[in-house]
């Protein structure tokens, strides 16, 4: 049985947290001089447990195992959000080290830019042969506009291959991540084996209205765009909870108003849209109850509204095996204090799982933050959630 060596779990993640430490966070944005640091501290370690580490073109930190497999692949990211959370992804990779640590033929990896500053799952997508050469090059950072390939060339990356994951040489792909919300805390559970990963459809509503002047203009007479996009906005909240799954969301991450001035009506209005659930024709039902809704506002406003889909992903099951290898590690440890649970954000885990098995383990989020510096965990809920993993990795390795 491996034995894993929590202590020295628990000094890995905070001697991580020590590189751009932001209050009680981390600032490591992707690329920073803070993220490099952090991929050359993780080689370091990764030394230190026998794998034989490299970066690549895209900035993916790879320790591979030396010995003879079967192999899993274990990891997570470690650059973070602007002044935020200092497990959010970290936990992930770190766990991973600690698993070869413990003897387990495991290779480690953190991807590059999971949380989007540059582009989607840059990392994970270049790993398995999504992310070509044409897309590097029109990608820019989110924030303050520099592109990826001036970025890359910045951080020393510039001209080195990028790697592409061998899925014949996996079992399966564990990652473990704080759960960046608030079922396990809620219900004093202290783990939470992940069913599946989400699927986000995403949507931009354009409403054309008349530009007019706010106080010349009759209330009678206005064609107000941002009127018509908050009345849709109330209607959608009143209509979806009816078509809607148990752990369906939706978010309207964005209005913008042209030409946005307070005394001027808007004549136009762009509405960013999304919903997520793991449930394929829950996701379907809420399109058609979205588009009815843009085609009702049409009939009845002195607007124009639009419907376009951005982008629609695909659910990500977690593989039943591995699932059930965590429920019986979970048994184990926390016997009656864990969960099965979907997981409602994106993660690495969902592009893993096109090539090979792959699950996730949870830990609770303390009053459910994340994307944030005050983002935590207790220390004992993620010394169990290591002996959780290794264990559940253990058993899976061996099973057949």
């Amino acid at each position: 049985m491996a034995q894993v060596d929590t202590d020295r779990f628990l000094k890995d993640l905070n001697e991580l947290r020590k590189i751009g430490e932001f209050r009680t966070g981390v600032h490591r944005p992707t690329f920073s001089p803070e993220d490099m640091e952090s991929r050359a501290w993780l080689m370091d370690r990764m030394r230190e447990c026998g794998l034989e580490p490299t970066i690549d073109g895209i900035g993916n930190v790879f320790g591979r195992h030396p010995g003879p497999g079967p192999h899993l692949l274990v990891g997570s990211h470690i650059e973070s959000q602007n002044e935020a959370g200092w497990l959010d992804g970290a936990l992930g990779v770190v766990s991973g080290v600690a698993l070869a640590r413990a003897g387990l033929p495991v290779d480690v990896v953190a991807f590059a830019d999971e949380e989007g500053h540059y582009g989607s799952f840059i990392g994970s997508r270049s790993m398995t042969g999504l992310l070509d050469e044409a897309e590097i090059d029109t990608l820019t950072n989110r924030y303050h506009g520099k592109p990826l390939r001036q970025a890359l060339k910045e951080a020393g990356l510039e001209g080195k291959p990028r790697l592409r994951l061998d899925p014949a040489r996996y079992k399966g792909f564990f990652e473990m991540h704080i759960e960046q919300g608030t079922q396990l805390e809620s219900q004093n559970l202290r783990a939470g084996v992940v069913t599946g990963i989400v699927a986000i459809w995403q949507y931009r509503i354009r409403i054309q209205g008349m530009q007019d002047h706010a106080g010349g203009t009759t209330m009678a007479e206005r064609k107000d765009a941002g009127l018509t996009a908050v009345r849709m906005l109330s209607r959608i909240d009143r209509e979806f909870p009816m078509v809607c799954g148990p752990r369906t969301v939706w978010t309207c991450g964005r209005i913008a108003l042209d030409p946005g001035a307070p005394s001027i009506i808007p004549g136009e209005a762009e509405v960013l849209f999304q919903f997520r659930d793991i449930d394929v024709p829950t996701l379907e039902r809420l399109e058609a109850c979205l588009r009815s809704i843009v085609q009702e506002m049409n009939r009845t406003e002195r607007t124009v509204s639009t419907l376009e889909v951005m982008s629609r992903s695909k659910p990500s099951p977690c593989d039943p095996a591995m699932q059930a290898s965590l429920a019986e590690s979970a048994t184990k440890h926390a016997n009656g204090q864990w969960q099965h649970m979907p997981s409602g954000a994106g993660h690495d885990a969902q592009y893993m799982a096109r090539i090979m098995p792959a699950a996730m383990l949870f830990t609770p989020s303390i009053n459910g933050i994340s994307h944030h510096w005050a983002e935590d965990t207790k220390e004992e809920d993620l010394a169990l959630n290591i002996r959780i993993l290794a264990d559940a990795a253990e058993a899976f390795l061996r099973g057949g």
